[in-house]
């Protein structure tokens, strides 16, 4: 009986991929109704294809912008929040239906009834140098403070599950959007002047995610750019003239608050894509 011997395995080279994952180190913690908070440290992937959308709007990101963010994510130790309600009389004018890239200005307490539904997830995206002391323009870090502790007193009043995304440096500010994105929650709310270029260049190459713009305005928005501005916000992006003369100093707790609840109540009411401007 003859022996055949088998021919030696072919080798192979594998392709290099098209796209290159960035890795981030994310920190999370939680915290429970019982206030005990658990903290993990854990590395994960962002999606490719948003995070290659973001690496070509940037036109600078490489492997070298890889960088540490920090995600917290909290819920609050209350009942389970109510479902969306009807926005009331005033907050459009009768029988209009805001045009795409329009303003509103809706009546005080309009949004009142509004209230997010169960299980509704919030990103809360910021820029680090917001939280640090002796950058250019201390006055825009505490506002932006200002706007993220909005943020999170309506998410603990209303129950809402809230991821934070926070840019390292400003080459990391397009891939935080992408990562912010990559959550997958309800709604992604961007605060801080910082962080409304790298919003405008991310969020046209992703349509099916709803962004809140809270104390400035991206000047073009798609469909899913919301933002809530007022008189002395309006800061649209570099190089553009503000929709009304910037004062940090109207950063103010309660219009934050106003600002951010009539922002939320007309994306709960599919009113997309517009400015709501807070009297």
């Amino acid at each position: 009986m003859s022996v055949i011997a088998a021919a030696p395995a072919a080798t192979h080279t594998p392709l290099e991929p098209d796209v290159t994952r960035l890795p981030a180190r994310t920190t999370v913690s939680r915290t429970t109704a019982s206030r005990t908070t658990a903290s993990r440290t854990a590395v994960f992937h962002p999606a490719v294809s948003l995070t290659a959308v973001a690496l070509a709007a940037a036109g600078a990101l490489s492997l070298a912008a890889c960088s540490t963010t920090t995600t917290t994510t909290t819920t609050s130790a209350t009942g389970p929040a109510a479902s969306s309600s009807a926005l009331g009389e005033g907050f459009l004018a009768a029988g209009r239906v805001p045009a795409p890239e329009s303003t509103v200005s809706p009546a005080p307490g309009s949004w009142s009834a509004v209230h997010p539904p169960s299980h509704y997830e919030v990103v809360l995206l910021s820029d680090q140098a917001d939280a640090e002391a002796g950058r250019v323009d201390p006055a825009d870090g505490r506002a932006a403070r200002t706007l993220a502790a909005a943020v999170a007193s309506w998410a603990a009043a209303e129950d809402v599950s809230l991821t934070r995304v926070v840019a390292a440096d400003p080459d990391d500010r397009v891939a935080a959007v992408a990562r912010a994105v990559d959550e997958h929650p309800d709604l992604v709310i961007s605060v801080g002047d910082d962080m409304v270029d790298p919003l405008a260049a991310v969020s046209p190459s992703a349509l099916h995610q709803q962004f809140l713009v809270l104390g400035a305005e991206i000047a073009e928005p798609t469909s899913n750019v919301t933002a809530a501005d007022w008189t002395g916000g309006g800061f649209r992006g570099e190089g553009l003239g503000p929709s009304s003369h910037h004062d940090p100093s109207t950063f103010t707790p309660e219009r934050a608050g106003r600002a951010l609840r009539a922002g939320v109540a007309a994306v709960l009411n599919d009113l997309t894509g517009i400015v709501v401007w807070v009297r």
